[in-house]
């Protein structure tokens, strides 16, 4: 027996589908004696007949209905394998790994994920938080897809990006005597409690120099290693603080109150793709959703100190 053609697979399909040769050669966009002579050639080469021509239409006979069963199957895989693609090409499943500061996790990634996931609901989002310089090296191992910094400068093997600089707050609780004014300079927080960041933090550092250059210092009461912690002790009125905006921000209305600093200490955000990881289709998705949360949050900074 000669061997069967994908072309004649394909046209006993559409005929077993249609029901007849012309409604089969609208399904394969061909002509209706294109599709009776494939068949012809079909039912030679398997030997025997696969149609019973009855009232303008074909039966098929039990022959043909076994053979369907087999053909059937045969294209439901290949339907699935068609499924796959356009999900991947559409972003409807697939996975990202993402790592960034645990202040991250909190303040800009809830957002991001929300725009990501709106257009793109199927695919499954890991988080993981790690601290700096840990959290570089595993960027520059390539363990992840993307990440997010305060850093600037791109760790080998990886590129960075800017996403947002915004300068950092002066946060307050409920009652506090400084809510009266507008901004605050750092000869205002001079008297006050204040609850500060851990020594070796990069912000604790900047902020303790610049109390240093007015011949002053805080009077810190409590020290926590992070802008999550320093809010919480701040919102139960331990004291004021400088922390980042993005936390001030998720904070602020719940007995704790932010105000502008006349002093610019800058806090940044950066995207850390890796250069060497298999290119995942879905970063540039993600970055761009990371951008959108970026700019609704400057809005929202905007709006909150007026």
């Amino acid at each position: 027996m000669a061997a069967l053609t994908h072309r004649q697979i394909e046209v006993f399909r559409a005929l077993m589908l249609a029901g007849s040769a012309t409604r089969a050669a609208e399904l394969l966009y061909t002509s209706q004696p294109t599709v009776s002579r494939e068949l012809a050639r079909l039912e030679q080469t398997v030997g025997f007949a696969l149609f019973e021509r009855v009232h303008g239409r074909l039966r098929p006979t039990m022959a043909a209905l076994t053979l369907y069963d087999d053909v059937r199957l045969a294209y439901v895989g290949l339907e699935r394998v068609a499924a796959t693609a356009a999900r991947l090409r559409e972003f409807r499943d697939g996975q990202l790994s993402v790592i960034a500061l645990p202040a991250f996790t909190h303040a800009i990634l809830p957002g991001a994920c929300r725009r990501f996931h709106a257009a793109h609901a199927g695919v499954s989002v890991s988080v993981a938080a790690q601290e700096s310089p840990v959290l570089e090296e595993w960027l520059t191992a390539q363990r992840y897809d993307v990440g997010l910094t305060e850093h600037d400068v791109a760790p080998a093997g990886t590129v960075l990006a800017p996403l947002l600089e915004v300068d950092e707050v002066c946060v307050l609780p409920d009652g506090h005597p400084l809510l009266a004014k507008a901004a605050l300079d750092l000869d205002d927080l001079v008297a006050h409690p204040f609850v500060s960041l851990s020594l070796n933090d990069p912000y604790r550092i900047l902020i303790d120099d610049a109390f240093a250059q007015l011949g002053a210092a805080p009077r810190s009461v409590i020290e926590t290693p992070s802008a999550v912690s320093v809010c919480a002790f701040v919102r139960q009125g331990l004291g004021l603080a400088i922390v980042n905006p993005l936390t001030a921000l998720d904070f602020a209305g719940r007995d704790l109150h932010i105000r502008p600093l006349t002093r610019s200490f800058p806090f940044r955000v950066s995207v850390i793709v890796p250069e060497h990881r298999p290119k995942n289709l879905l970063v540039d998705a993600f970055t761009a959703a990371l951008h959108d949360e970026a700019d609704a949050i400057r809005q929202r900074l905007a709006a909150y100190l007026g």
